[in-house]
């Protein structure tokens, strides 16, 4: 497997929109997408960042940080994850796949698009 870098990033919190303003207005982050209890910040090089609140029907995870790691071919990469006996969780989305790491946590694999 090929990781090329960071390509996500996800926090879960209780204090959601003041995240989401801390990105917004302190960092400069542009905000691409937001629904209640949810918001996307998409970086310069086009990767995202993401705010998960209360209001969000986003619960594939209950803790945060979770990072998510680029891959050259993420089909191959998911087979390599599933044959080293890691649990694959839920069904693959267009460009990632979560997967439980062997400390319990939420991690994902996403597609390097660049």
């Amino acid at each position: 497997m090929e990781i090329t870098g960071l390509g996500w990033l996800g926090t879960r919190t209780d204090r959601a929109e003041a995240l989401a303003g801390f990105y917004r207005t302190v960092l400069g982050l542009r905000e691409t997408y937001t629904e209640p209890g949810f918001w996307v910040f998409t970086l310069p090089d086009g990767r995202n960042v993401e705010v998960f609140g209360a209001g969000s029907n986003k619960d594939f995870f209950d803790t945060g940080p979770v990072a998510g790691f680029a891959v050259r071919d993420l089909p191959a990469a998911v087979e390599e994850l599933r044959a080293a006996g890691i649990e694959v969780i839920g069904e693959p989305g267009e460009s990632w796949q979560h997967f439980r790491g062997p400390d319990g946590n939420i991690y994902a694999l996403v597609a390097d698009v660049r």
